[in-house]
């Protein structure tokens, strides 16, 4: 959040959904809240995300909102929530148990049910029709302990009916109710009034335990799903050694470490926060947050990152930043945040979510009244509209997009590719043409002065001096290059004034200077036979007082070793590339030649760069933009999809969408795979929701008995219901063997990188 802004964004955990039409329900009883700007419900990860003017709504107001819903709700408070954990566990528990119960109490109610179908022998005083009653008895009190193990479905089911926002579990109480009470009163005519009737228990609890069994399973692979964000949040140890003044060592929560706290880190363990090291020597491996696949040797001053692992020596760290501040916490804030965005591509699935129960329900009872005035009998009308209840998912179409985007975006982050919201996922999947900057993008942004050329009797050192001089307050790549190469002290500089594109000056001692480009010094009207001694690829920067040019200084910043391969494996993509610069033309076709692009834009300003990204973009293109500097923020910002560089600049980072924490262009190609998969993947989900549901409604309508085939079982019709959703899970899991570009780079700075503020 930008201070002084009265938006408020934060995320609410969600309880009860089973849906997509909760979780529309839910976003329906938020959005209407007056202040809240956008309401957005994962059904996947069971969070909400919403966007408010704290000025008219508070947090407790937005509980109460989702609680009058139906369902729970609770503000998260913070990103690393082990009991949150621990509660999924125990629920998992809970439902494995309520499984168990119902099928030890289903599989006798099948064996009564269907024993004399299949020929199987009954204990002698339950076989033979006069047994009816006693059978229909022992079926109805175990088909109320299958109910009993399943309640949660119904009750939920019901109350949502009552509350006229019908869910996937209304359906389901609908149809096993029906099945139950029919069942009941056929058991009441069979032991008072002797007459004989269909019995349906067995539907009933086969229905309530194919859905708890489907509903396990989904619920799994929905945590099997979240694992990426899991496995980050594992990396944080739940304690951590506190040295206190006298010399003791104290266990204390990871949770209560405060910035300045001394801590002691054995080998072995992980670090506990971000911090500097007070004394020893060990090393750390860093894999998991950086992608440096060997350990870094760490000694005293340097800086460690928690959640890393201390391999080797006994360190004791000054804690310099804790909780959400730290570099793992803003990880997995980005994650956390991406996730509970929402793609252009769900709209469709929410669309039909929204009116999806009500149109079953309307359906089933049309579909059994149909059959009823068609002549056909009430237990074939009754199979109808109970396989029509149960055989409906509107979980499938809820969880296709979600949960894609969740195993994408996760497995993303695993590989250093952070996207800041699930949009960008899927634009980038679309893109059809990338812009490269040079300077940091496709080169390795670390340039060293090659040469010097002096036009006047100053001598090399000397003009090297006034440069440094001029740069010393600089931040460009370019002016630490010089600054770096000249050994003098640097002189004071006063009247400092910058040119944006252009260069700077400045006064040494009186004398004015002007460091720049080209066109810097045909601003400033200094007449030179510029003629650059520089080598093809370099960068020349030419030194100038107010009457004459004073020499150049070339510059060579080596390009990036994986660039060439990674801009032919996107011609291959079938993606266009385009270099964007401010450097001399020259410099700029020698760069585009050595890495194979074809398309160059050359001697551009920083603010004429967005003006480029404009230009493709009304050519008909999708854009993404690849920069690592402040002058590249406005065109990122305008870009279709903005890519920071890890290293690059705050202002670069701040202002892209997807951030290559590793700084390697191979990260690009692995989110051009990813985002493409990803895409496909949730392309599969949602043509296999709509087409289980458009193929599995009509048959169980009945439509096949009108060709002489079978009336879909409704216990059948609720497993395919359940499979529906489990499938739609698995189909996104695979996106976690999708085999992506071997990474070469590693992370220069993290916490640099890392350094995405609040407001974003």
């Amino acid at each position: 959040m930008k201070r002084g802004d009265q938006m408020r964004q934060e995320q609410y955990e969600i309880d009860g959904m089973v849906c997509a039409s909760c979780a529309q329900t839910v976003e329906k009883a938020v959005g209407q809240l007056k202040g809240v700007k956008t309401a957005n419900v994962n059904l996947a990860t069971e969070k909400m995300q919403v966007a408010y003017d704290e000025r008219k709504l508070e947090p407790a107001q937005i509980v109460t909102a989702v609680e009058h819903a139906g369902y729970g709700a609770k503000l998260q408070h913070q990103l690393i929530d082990q009991q949150q954990a621990q509660k999924k566990q125990r629920q998992k528990q809970q439902m494995k148990t309520d499984l168990m119960g119902a099928i030890l109490l289903t599989l006798p109610v099948l064996y009564l049910a269907m024993g004399s179908m299949f020929g199987w022998v009954l204990p002698n005083f339950l076989g033979g029709s006069a047994a009816l009653g006693k059978r229909a008895i022992i079926e109805l009190l175990l088909t109320s302990g299958v109910f009993y193990f399943g309640r949660q479905h119904w009750l939920k089911g019901f109350s949502s009916l009552l509350r006229f926002h019908p869910n996937m579990d209304s359906l389901v109480a609908l149809g096993t109710w029906t099945a139950m009470l029919t069942s009941l009163v056929n058991t009441w005519l069979i032991l008072f009034q002797g007459q004989s009737g269909y019995l349906y228990y067995e539907t009933a609890a086969m229905i309530l335990t194919l859905i708890m069994c489907g509903k396990y399973l989904e619920f799994a692979a929905k945590q099997k799903a979240v694992g990426s964000l899991n496995s980050l949040l594992n990396l944080v140890p739940p304690q951590a050694d506190r040295l206190l003044a006298d010399g003791t060592v104290e266990k204390i929560a990871a949770d209560q470490i405060q910035p300045g706290d001394h801590l002691l880190v054995k080998a072995g363990l992980q670090v506990p926060t971000d911090g500097q090291i007070l004394s020893g020597q060990t090393s750390i491996d860093e894999s998991m947050i950086t992608g440096e696949s060997l350990p870094v040797t760490k000694s005293v001053g340097d800086q460690v990152i928690g959640g890393t692992q201390n391999q080797l020596g006994r360190i004791t760290i000054q804690a310099t930043q804790v909780g959400e501040k730290t570099v793992l916490a803003q990880i997995i804030k980005l994650v956390a945040d991406a996730q509970a965005t929402k793609a252009p591509i769900a709209r469709l699935a929410d669309q039909v979510a929204a009116y999806f129960v009500p149109a079953i329900l309307l359906i089933a009872f049309l579909g059994g009244i149909g059959w009823l005035v068609a002549g056909a009998s009430l237990n074939f009308a009754l199979q109808v509209f109970v396989a029509v209840l149960v055989i409906a998912c509107p979980c499938a179409l809820g969880l296709a997009t979600p949960t894609a985007l969740m195993v994408g975006g996760g497995k993303a982050a695993e590989n250093g590719i952070l996207f800041k919201n699930s949009p960008a996922l899927e634009m980038m999947s679309r893109i059809t043409t990338i812009v490269f900057d040079k300077t940091g993008t496709l080169t390795q942004g670390d340039p060293h002065v090659a040469q010097v050329f002096t036009n006047s009797d100053r001598s090399s050192q000397e003009l090297l001096t006034i440069a440094a001089s001029l740069e010393s307050g600089s931040s460009h790549p370019l002016a630490a290059a010089i600054v770096k190469a000249a050994s003098m002290t640097n002189e004071s500089v006063s009247e400092f004034k910058t040119y944006p594109g252009l260069g700077i000056s400045g006064k040494i001692a009186g004398q004015q200077y002007y460091l720049g480009n080209q066109k810097l010094l045909q601003k400033q009207k200094i007449v030179a036979d510029l003629k650059p001694k520089q080598a093809i690829g370099q960068t020349v920067v030419y030194l100038a007082d107010e009457r004459q040019l004073l020499g150049e200084i070339n510059i060579v910043d080596p390009l990036r070793p994986e660039a060439r391969q990674v801009i032919n494996r996107l011609a291959t993509a079938k993606i266009e590339v385009v270099l964007l610069t401010g450097d001399k033309q020259a410099v700029a076709d020698q760069v585009a030649q050595q890495v194979g692009i074809n398309r160059v834009f050359a001697e551009v300003l920083p603010t004429q760069k967005a003006a480029v990204i404009q230009q493709l973009q009304q050519e008909g293109h999708k854009v993404a933009m690849v920069g690592d500097g402040i002058n590249d923020a406005p065109a990122l910002a305008l870009a279709d999809v903005g890519i920071a560089i890890g290293n690059g600049t705050n202002v670069a980072i701040e202002a892209a969408d997807v951030v290559l924490m590793h700084s390697s262009l191979n990260e690009l190609l692995n989110a051009v795979i990813l985002s493409r998969k990803t895409l496909l993947n949730i392309k599969e989900n949602l043509f296999w929701a709509f087409a289980y549901n458009t193929l599995g409604i009509p048959v169980a309508l009945g439509v096949l008995s009108l060709f002489g085939g079978p009336l879909l079982n409704p216990a059948i019709a609720g497993a395919a219901m359940s499979f529906s959703s489990v499938s739609v899970v698995l189909n996104a899991l695979r996106l976690k063997r999708v085999k992506l570009n071997q990474l070469n780079g590693g992370l220069q700075d993290v916490k640099r990188s890392l350094s995405i503020r609040n407001e974003m």
